[in-house]
């Protein structure tokens, strides 16, 4: 059996957020001492309004008073959204200023929130002139992925910095939901879906082999409401798309989660050290 996922648990998510926002710089820095850039996947949900609430936080004094150079460790505490690139771990086949669009409530909640000198992220948005099409949507998002990542001919899958992803009710993540033939896809990076469970029911997703090819995975898991899936995934052998995603990544995973989403889950709970 391979290492086990982190699971870290905090009293609520005003102290859940600097701890994620120590990890999410922690991969940036390794990102971009990689690569020079930070590849990271985001959904939708209530994420992005946790992401906006760790990664506006002013730095600390220490960070602010540092060189613009990423330590070694990536301890600074500078986000630096000028090397970012950010793609969408799914998204649904509407227009980008739709109610719905996962691109849209990023941009809400987190990228019309950026301070002037904070730097602007590269946004890959998907091609909205072929919403009619889903899997055309999903074709163009992958040659997006392409693009960025390498050729398919030179890679099998593209390798994010950090996929951060949230966990549905039924827990479901990205738009892989439980029991669906989509779960099943092992060659292409990015699926359509007509019929997913949830409105609204066309939609593209990255599929499972890229997300558990990830150098990181994050999930972002508050409230009593979640306590029971929670249990499901942690506790029993569900098959469901969460669970996978455990089993794919092993220890490169992570979920961050306030204590009401996790009463009652025997899986070990860690502190996160800041």
């Amino acid at each position: 059996m391979g290492k086990q996922t982190n699971l870290y648990s905090f009293p609520d998510v005003a102290s859940l957020a600097p701890a994620l926002r120590a990890y999410v710089i922690q991969c940036q820095n390794a990102g971009i001492a990689r690569h020079g850039v930070f590849k990271v996947a985001v959904s939708g949900g209530s994420l992005p309004a946790t992401l906006a609430k760790a990664l506006l936080a002013p730095p600390s004094s220490q960070a602010a008073a540092s060189s613009a150079t990423p330590s070694a460790d990536g301890s600074d505490d500078i986000v630096r959204f000028d090397k970012w690139e950010i793609f969408f771990a799914d998204e649904r086949a509407v227009p980008l200023d739709h109610e719905d669009s996962n691109y849209g409530l990023l941009k809400s909640e987190l990228l019309d929130k950026l301070p002037a000198d904070a730097g602007q992220p590269i946004v890959h948005a998907i091609d909205t002139s072929v919403l009619e099409d889903t899997q055309e949507l999903a074709d163009k998002y992958e040659q997006v992925l392409v693009a960025s990542f390498a050729s398919r001919d030179s890679v099998r899958l593209p390798i994010f910095d950090l996929l951060l992803l949230g966990c549905g009710p039924d827990g479901h993540t990205c738009s892989l939901f439980p029991g669906h033939e989509l779960l099943r896809e092992t060659s292409a990076w990015v699926s359509p879906i007509e019929d997913s469970p949830k409105p609204p029911p066309r939609r593209i997703t990255l599929t499972l082999p890229v997300v558990t090819h990830s150098v990181r995975v994050a999930f972002v898991a508050t409230g009593g409401g979640k306590k029971g899936i929670m249990k499901q995934i942690f506790d029993e052998d569900s098959g469901l798309p969460c669970a996978l995603v455990n089993d794919g990544a092993g220890d490169r995973c992570s979920w961050f989660v306030d204590n009401a989403a996790v009463e009652g889950v025997s899986f070990p709970k860690r502190g996160y050290n800041l």
